[in-house]
């Protein structure tokens, strides 16, 4: 997010990666089907692109959306806007939290209301298998720190020592004299509850930080068990044996021509199989997104290379501040089968061909002329429960399902029990007014299908010709 290096006035923060080791095949010999990467990332400004976002690449250089390069998660909590998130695994990878900024620039929120004025909270999402998360929680991070502006740029790591995460982020605030952003840390063992917040990072005089990722090394590789780079007027790197011990400056990447006045957001990224690492920056100063630097030992400025335009690739959309997994071979398969680039649809009225099956408020109907036309549009996805099947997903409320309940519809996240599975999901079948249209038949009531009643969604039996001219309906983009 930050926009510190340069232009207080439009702050632009940046979010970090926390880096799992594993040994992984090489991507000199993976296969596209081989253990990859993982990217969550917001994409810009707006309600649209502050929501979370993946990509995946098997080689850490080459990008693909996913989903389409549509949202996966979107923030109902807070300012109902998310950035610069953090993905973090537990050490046994039976949990999964990503982490953000609770921030919604030009949906409600100027730059200078969120520096001053913003949120405290961070916004928490959960899993047990990275893909179906939690609603999101808010996370209160700032609030007893005394004045206390904000809390941006989150990120975590797992302290060994002590068994629990060392959760760090940004917070604006006058001390000393300064008004200004330093690093603040406090201990979690669940991202429901911390300890008291405590000064991590501060740089002299009124030097702002808001960038800051740390990395583990492995031995053998430099000095320092841990390096860490952070924006703060360059993009500086910094070395230590302890998370919470002495840090060394260890210079910044001016000397490769990339100065703070330039790049930004600095997120880390360990190959698989080998000693390198990538450390993406975003060009904020001309808006080129993210650019890779590689290296083979991160606490040695001099290390670093540039990477030629043609030898790497960020996707379709732009890669705003976000955080690289380096995923098993489970995770890669569960990841790539839940967001798979499945065609937005609309589902359209036959006998009312201007209406369009729309959520309102979660409730489900069909309306014409739908504003926004995203509450009109679905994946239709493979059903939860049963082959053969499908599930309509929400375009603008990814993990929101059309669910019947005492047969009336309603636009619901999906709580991964075996009765929401079962109630999101249809057959779909020949129309019963049309053969060249559609009617969906229900998973759970087979003797009932999708209808509208008076513009209302519900699941009805079908006996008579206006049933079934209701409960037909053409899939179209």
């Amino acid at each position: 997010m930050a926009r510190l290096l340069g232009r207080l006035a439009a702050i632009l923060v940046a979010a970090c990666l926390l880096f799992t080791s594993q040994t992984l095949t090489t991507p000199e010999q993976a296969a596209a089907a081989d253990p990859g990467y993982l990217m969550v990332h917001f994409t810009g400004e707006g309600s649209t692109n502050q929501q979370m976002y993946l990509s995946h690449s098997t080689d850490g250089l080459h990008w693909n959306d996913l989903n389409g390069g549509g949202m996966v998660l979107r923030s109902t909590v807070g300012t109902k806007g998310v950035r610069d998130p953090a993905l973090v695994r537990a050490p046994g990878g039976d949990k999964y939290w990503i982490i953000a900024t609770d921030l919604c620039i030009d949906c409600g929120q100027t730059w200078s209301q969120s520096i001053n004025d913003g949120s405290r909270n961070l916004v928490v999402w959960e899993s047990t298998d990275l893909v179906t998360w939690s609603q999101p929680w808010l996370l209160n991070v700032a609030g007893a720190i005394p004045d206390g502006r904000n809390a941006w740029a989150p990120e975590a790591i797992w302290d060994p020592a002590s068994n629990d995460y060392i959760l760090y982020w940004a917070t604006n605030k006058p001390l000393n004299g300064a008004t200004k952003h330093r690093i603040y840390y406090a201990r979690t063992s669940d991202f429901r509850s911390i300890t008291t917040p405590q000064i991590y990072i501060d740089r002299p005089g009124s030097q702002e930080i808001i960038d800051t990722q740390i990395i583990e090394v492995p031995a053998g590789v430099g000095n320092y068990r841990y390096v860490r780079a952070s924006g703060d007027g360059q993009i500086t790197l910094e070395g230590s044996n302890s998370i919470l011990g002495t840090w060394t400056n260890l210079g910044n990447l001016s000397g490769i021509g990339l100065t703070g006045s330039q790049v930004e957001g600095p997120m880390w990224m360990k190959f698989n199989g080998r000693n390198e690492w990538g450390l993406y920056l975003d060009q904020y100063a001309t808006g080129g997104g993210y650019m890779p630097v590689t290296t083979t030992d991160p606490s040695n400025p001099a290390a670093y290379r540039k990477q030629t335009s043609g030898s790497y690739n960020m996707g379709g959309t732009k890669k705003r501040h976000g955080w690289i997994l380096n995923m098993t071979a489970a995770e890669e398969s569960r990841v790539l089968a839940r967001w798979p680039n499945t065609a937005i649809k609309r589902l359209q009225s036959y006998n009312f061909q201007d209406r369009y099956v729309r959520h309102s408020n979660l409730d489900v109907r069909i309306d014409p002329n739908v504003s926004p036309v995203q509450d009109s549009q679905f994946r239709l996805r493979s059903g939860l429960a049963g082959s053969g099947t499908v599930s309509f997903e929400s375009v603008n409320f990814p993990g929101y399902f059309l669910r019947h309940s005492g047969f009336d519809f309603q636009l619901a996240y999906n709580d991964g029990t075996t009765a929401f599975a079962n109630d999101a999901t249809f057959r779909q079948v020949a129309g019963l007014a049309d053969a060249t249209w559609s009617s969906f038949q229900s998973y759970n009531y087979p003797d009932r299908y999708i209808r509208h009643y008076a513009y209302q969604l519900k699941l009805d039996p079908i006996t008579t010709a206006t049933g079934r001219s209701d409960a037909t309906f053409r899939v179209t983009s």
